[in-house]
Order: C-alpha cells, then structure tokens, then sequence
C-alpha cells in the first residue's frame, strides 16, 4: 500500500498545532505558578501586617495612630494586588474553575479587614471607655482575619496542587506525543526522501518499493516517455549530448516549462575547425568536440535544450526571463570555450574559439525557421572575423 504524502505532511502538520497548543499551555501553566507563590506571599505579608497593627504600643498614642493609619491602608492595598493577579488565573477561570471562588473570599477578606481596621481604631484612640471591650473586639477580629488568611493560603495550596497535577499530565502527554511523532514521521520522511532520491538517481534500482503514492505516479508517467540517454537515436555518439532529433524532442517536451520567457536559438561553430580541412586527429578531434560540449553543459539549466547539431556545429536553446540575460549567458558560454587549451600531439598549444549567430524567437516562428536564420546570422558573424556572436540587428545595422 502506497502513502500520501500529502496525507503525511497534513497529519504532521496538525500534531505540530497540538504539540505547539499543550506546549503553550505548558508555558502559561508555569507562568502561572509565579503568580499562585505571588499571592500566598501577599496573604503571608497580610497576616504580619494585621499581627503588627495588634501589637501597636500605646504609649505615643499619636505614633500608634499614624502607624495605625499607614498599615490599615496597606492591607486594603495588598486586597487589590490579589484582585489583580487573579485577573491573569486563566487556568483558574477556564480550566479548573475556583477563580470566582477565590475573588468570593476576597470579598470576605476586605469585610474581615475593614472590621478590623475599625476595632484597631477604637482601641487606638484617646478615649479609654470600654477598653476591655474594645481589646476583646480586636483579638476577636484579629482571630477571625488571621483564622481566614490561613483558610485562604491553604486553599491557594491546593489550587496550586490542582495546577501542578494538571501541567504534570499535559508535559507528559507532550513529551509522549513529541517522541512518537519524532520517530514515527521521521521514518516516513526518511522515506519520502529516499523516494525522491531513487527518481533523482541515474541508475535507478528495479526491485525497490516505492513508498509514496505521488513518487510512484511520476514514476509511471516517466515510463511512459523513456530518457533521452536511454534512445540512442537521441544522442551525439561523440559527446552524449542531443543530436538534432534528440534537439527537437528535448525542445517539445521543455518548452511550456517557463512559457513566458523568451526563447533564444544560437549556433556555435568552433573557428577553424571544418570536416574538409581536418588539421588533427580523428581522436583529437573527438577530444575538442567532448571538451567544447562539456562545457556548454555547465551552463545548461533545466529548461534549456543543447544539441551537436553538425561536425564542428552546436545548437543552444535558452529560456530566459529577458533577451538581455539570453544574450549575456550566451557570451558567457563562448568566453569559457575560449578559454579551453589544448595540447596538439607535435606539441604545439591549441585554443578553441566559437562564432555564433544567435537570435530571439519569435512566437510565430517555429524552431526549424528559427535555425535556419540563425544559421544566416551566424554565416554573417563569421564573415567579420572569429570568437564573437552575431545578432540579426548586426545584419540590418550592416545593411544599413
């Protein structure tokens, strides 16, 4: 059975969503704690500021009141700190939902606070009726506040509890579907890879199992049209490139590749170097035309077609965004032929130069014709000396 890689890559790309969701949870979850400590931090601070406010000496009564006066207004301070870290407790509003309860028994701890802010006070001031009334009033609010603070931070202890249970099962749940993914897809991308690595592949291997559905579809469909270096009638026998038929195969099967660029066709000839007055070597020879080809292949990319198209004659068809850039990487393939050296067997060095005529296509013409114009252009280029290109413009500026 084959696989989609296309269902591959989806099914990849979901888990990541949810690897990246339990790994964002897993952030606010820890961000939250400092937040959870923040708070039991503020009832503690609470819990000294109300046992210092008990302790208050009443000898400088002024001094006790101002004193008095400072730390109540703190206390109501320190609720409102608590107000507005529960206003980032999304994991206690949404997912374990005590966030009401919590601001619930604020509520209560502002009533607590405020009774014993006001116990405080009687008991501070000047007038000493009813002192015993007044100190039994403030012990027994500082018992209720205190008793409810410790409520409180225990609760906040076992939210933080809840907290911590919940981001222990989400980072193993994680960390468990990280692995499996890790293994699981990295098979399957291993083999997508070898996949593409076999239809790459010169020398493709007959008995191996294609894993995927769309590398055995283009699979099928290349056996459908057999390689070029696989029909013999397609190749230069000399230097493996396309002969002329092999030319016009390679340009009717690339040429809806990059539709909108422009078409060049451009005949080289190596100066000097006719089939009538042979100077070297049938094996020498050989040598230049492999050598000339080879390095027109550099410079091949995978829309163009190059073709030994005659004895000393190659044709180059470029599918370029611009005639400018056409015409620019054509003179770069002539300026590296020159640049090939050579040693004659008397000893003597030999250097390759190339005359071409080249030219644009137009889309009404078709590629026979253009040749044939090429050629016209390049029988003109070779009139008026060697290693150099020849444009049509050249022709009609001549005329001129």
């Amino acid at each position: 059975m084959k696989h989609s890689i296309n269902k591959i890559f989806n099914n990849l790309s979901s888990l990541l969503i949810i690897i990246t969701l339990c790994v964002g949870l897993i952030t606010i979850l820890v961000l939250e704690q400092n937040s959870s400590y923040s708070k039991i931090n503020n009832l503690k601070n609470q819990k000294e500021l109300i046992e210092s406010l008990v302790n208050l000496q009443k000898k400088d009564i002024e001094l006790a009141l101002i004193q008095f006066n400072s730390k109540s207004t703190q206390l109501h301070h320190e609720i409102e700190k608590l107000r507005k870290l529960n206003k980032y407790d999304y994991t206690g509003k949404f997912l374990l939902g005590n966030s009401q309860e919590f601001l619930s028994d604020l509520d209560k701890l502002s009533k607590l606070t405020t009774n014993f802010n006001e116990s405080a006070h009687k008991y501070y001031i000047k007038n000493l009726k009813n002192i015993e009334e007044k100190n039994r009033d403030l012990k027994i609010a500082f018992y209720s506040i205190n008793t409810f603070i410790d409520s409180m931070i225990i609760k906040n202890i076992s939210y933080n509890e809840d907290k911590f249970h919940l981001l222990e099962k989400i980072t193993l749940f994680s960390f468990i579907l990280t692995l499996l993914t890790a293994f699981w897809y990295r098979r399957r991308l291993n083999s997508i890879y070898t996949d593409i690595l076999h239809l790459y592949a010169i020398n493709n291997k007959k008995d191996y199992d294609i894993f995927s559905e769309e590398a055995d579809a283009i699979k099928l469909r290349m056996r459908r049209k057999p390689p070029l270096a696989d029909n013999l009638a397609m190749l230069d026998p000399v230097t493996q490139i396309n002969n002329h038929n092999g030319m016009l195969s390679s340009y009717n099967h690339k040429k809806e590749m990059k539709d909108s660029n422009f078409i060049s066709v451009t005949i080289f000839e190596i100066d000097n170097f006719s089939k009538q007055k042979r100077a070297f070597s049938q094996e020498f020879t050989q040598a230049i035309l492999k050598k000339v080809a080879f390095t027109i292949s550099l410079h091949e990319q995978a829309t163009d077609v190059i073709a030994r198209t005659d004895y000393n004659q190659f044709t180059i068809i470029l599918s370029r965004t611009s005639k400018e850039q056409s015409f620019k990487d054509i003179d770069i393939i002539r300026q590296s032929i020159s640049e090939i050296k050579f040693k004659a067997p008397d000893g003597d060095s030999v250097t390759i130069t190339v005359s071409g005529g080249f030219m644009i296509k137009p889309n009404n013409l078709n590629l026979e014709k253009a040749i044939k114009k090429a050629k016209e252009v390049l029988a003109y280029a070779k009139e008026h000396g060697i290693n150099s290109i020849s444009q049509l413009r050249d022709i009609a500026e001549h005329k001129l």
